[in-house]
């Protein structure tokens, strides 16, 4: 089975840049290069795999396919949706987040 492509949206991007910042400012190195190597190693098994990670967020936000699958060793969450053609990625979000308010539009306030 031929892997589907990971697709991260602007917000998406914008999450990502945050948390490696956020590392970064904190004098984290080492922790920065390590968020990135478990982001490679979760959109590669998403691509192979995009039916897997968890529905809860789904249910509790009415957003049907919507799943999120953990980073190794990083306190983050990929939500994703399998497409025909792709895995969209919606949100890279930290565990401690208010993840209904940051699942809102990116346009709008959380």
């Amino acid at each position: 089975m031929t892997a589907k492509p990971v697709v991260p949206p602007q917000q998406a991007l914008r999450d990502v840049d945050d948390a490696i910042a956020h590392y970064l400012q904190e004098d984290a190195p080492e922790a920065a290069l390590g968020f990135i190597a478990a982001l490679e190693r979760a959109y590669a098994h998403l691509g192979r795999q995009p039916a897997t990670g968890s529905p809860r967020w789904a249910h509790e936000l009415g957003l049907p396919g919507l799943r999120a699958w953990p980073l190794t060793r990083s306190p983050y969450l990929v939500f994703h949706v399998e497409r025909a053609g792709h895995v969209d990625v919606w949100r890279v979000l930290h565990t401690h987040r208010d993840i209904a308010a940051w699942m809102q539009a990116p346009d709008e306030p959380a």
